[in-house]
């Protein structure tokens, strides 16, 4: 299937007209705003080898106000440009903010969810003395102790068994005192909104908030019609893979996972940061979850740090500007994925950026991570500017 996908990419690189190797044309340009600065810094990830390909959703609580896509599905030029409406990135580490965390605060507004219960009290096998003080809450916030990953895929192949291994996990510092971002706090996470629903994350997603929000692109294990829109997010025996998730702890999982797993268009991911601008408010009218509870997740928890729930912040302590810039006000909050994904919403400035690229396709300069980094933080710092009234 994979070999399959890898030859149908080449059939559409060549009967793609020369016009589409440059980037994708925004919607409708808004009068007042210039975003050249921000196309010509995702572009130069593109021009630099950091990363094949990639979209740019600027917008408002009131819509899109710029999107653009740049390079290509897979290394090389054959491939398609990515396309914000259309193409398909593995989000990794959004998973945890876009299903696992806003699935949380569903079942916590219906008060199915109590943030300060011990996490045992949802997942019973969770039981073993050390991780009696470990609370919803520091699985959110990220000060479990627990560590922040665990080769599970190297040990089983059976998701049974990695969800064993899993309730074995022991917190390496005293629960709640220091944040230490970890992959384990939204697996466990994913797993308690699976017993407390009784469905699949990807079922329970899908139905009480994707289709809801109108996110009809976003979606775990991706149907095998969809890969020829999906971005490749790494390689296998000299082929680029698209539609299957690069985590291999997620895979291990069946694709499912809290961490990882998720794949969405950059045009779902703008839906969804609207309706956190609009807190909560959907795009047809009425609300699936309150103003107030939003409120809650947004919240600075003690000796968490930077870290809200779910969420990350500009992190007011840093010398350096962070990923968010120097630009995005101290109410903004957003995350990032190993692929390179990010989310940044700012409801002080009505404002949210959505970037989108496949930074783990076998990448050609050698700190990748550090110039997606620098690319991070001018895209938002541009954002900023270009929407500043002229």
């Amino acid at each position: 299937m994979m070999i399959a996908g890898f030859w149908r990419w080449i059939a559409l690189g060549l009967l793609m007209p020369l016009s589409s190797l440059g980037p994708v044309e925004a919607s409708t340009p808004r009068p007042g705003y210039s975003f050249q600065a921000v196309d010509s810094a995702v572009a130069s990830g593109v021009s630099r080898g950091v990363y094949p390909g990639a979209v740019v959703i600027i917008g408002r609580s009131t819509g899109i106000i710029h999107s653009q896509g740049f390079g290509h599905l897979a290394p090389g030029n054959w491939s398609p440009v990515p396309d914000p409406d259309s193409t398909l990135f593995d989000l990794a580490s959004l998973t945890k903010v876009v299903a696992t965390t806003s699935a949380a605060m569903l079942l916590v507004d219906r008060g199915r969810l109590d943030l300060d219960a011990p996490v045992r009290r949802y997942l019973p096998e969770f039981r073993r003395p050390e991780q009696r003080a470990i609370t919803i809450r520091m699985l959110l916030n990220h000060t479990s102790g627990l560590r922040p990953s665990g080769a599970f895929f190297r040990r089983t192949s059976s998701r049974k068994r990695a969800i064993a291994l899993l309730m074995l996990e022991k917190p390496e510092r005293i629960p709640g005192t220091s944040p230490v971002y970890s992959d384990i706090n939204a697996m466990l996470l994913g797993l308690v909104v699976e017993r407390i629903s009784g469905r699949t994350l990807n079922a329970f997603t899908r139905d009480e908030l994707f289709t809801p929000l109108g996110m009809r692109s976003t979606r775990f294990l991706p149907p095998s019609g969809w890969h020829s829109r999906i971005a490749a997010s790494y390689e296998w025996r000299g082929h680029p893979v698209a539609g299957t998730v690069q985590d291999q702890n997620a895979r291990v999982l069946g694709g499912i996972a809290g961490h990882a797993g998720l794949f969405a268009t950059g045009a779902d991911l703008a839906r969804f940061a609207e309706w956190w601008l609009a807190q909560g408010r959907l795009p047809a009218g009425g609300q699936i979850v309150s103003p107030a509870t939003m409120g809650r997740f947004l919240e600075h928890q003690p000796g968490a740090g930077s870290r809200l729930l779910g969420w990350d912040s500009p992190d007011q302590a840093a010398e350096e500007p962070t990923l968010f810039g120097s630009l995005l006000s101290a109410g903004a909050y957003g995350h990032t994925g190993w692929t390179g994904t990010q989310i940044w919403v700012d409801p002080d400035q009505d404002l949210f950026v959505v970037l989108l690229t496949n930074r783990s396709m076998n990448p050609d300069v050698y700190h990748s991570l550090r110039d997606l980094r620098a690319i991070r933080a001018r895209v938002a710092d541009e954002a900023v500017i270009a929407i500043e009234p002229r």
